[in-house]
């Protein structure tokens, strides 16, 4: 097979907002993860300095703002949003439902750039996202 197609609403809810597809989609240098956000949900305030991911935010559905090194950034459906990975990021939802499509993956650098390696599976961090 040349794909892998999942529904990410299949996949268990993480923080009660969070569906990360990184492992049933088996992606070897890319995370995805949908965030379906309540009225008033916010993430814990985290960065991805150990495994140098930047990430990606687009909101696909309503407005929320996305705190970046202390600075409030407000987001309207559509917008996107990149981060890199010293950057501290919590989401604050606002008092209607948003939605995000995250996109991280490893920070590319002189050593590595452009030769298909990845950190491992240790190095995807997981949590920040705490609701």
């Amino acid at each position: 097979m040349t794909y892998t197609k999942v529904n990410y609403e299949d996949v268990d809810q993480v923080s009660n907002a969070m569906h990360f597809l990184r492992e049933p989609l088996e992606t070897e240098q890319v995370g995805v993860t949908v965030v379906r956000c309540d009225p008033d949900w916010k993430s814990q305030p985290h960065d991805h300095t150990d495994n140098e991911h930047e990430e990606v935010y687009v909101l696909i559905e309503g407005t929320a703002t996305v705190v970046v090194d202390g600075e409030d950034v407000e987001m309207e459906t559509g917008d996107a949003l990149w981060i890199p990975a010293e950057s501290t990021r919590q989401i604050r939802n606002d008092d209607e439902e948003s939605a995000f499509v995250l996109v991280s993956a490893p920070s590319l650098t002189d050593e590595g750039e452009g030769d298909g390696e990845r950190n491992g599976d240790d190095d995807w961090l997981l949590t920040g996202f705490t609701g």
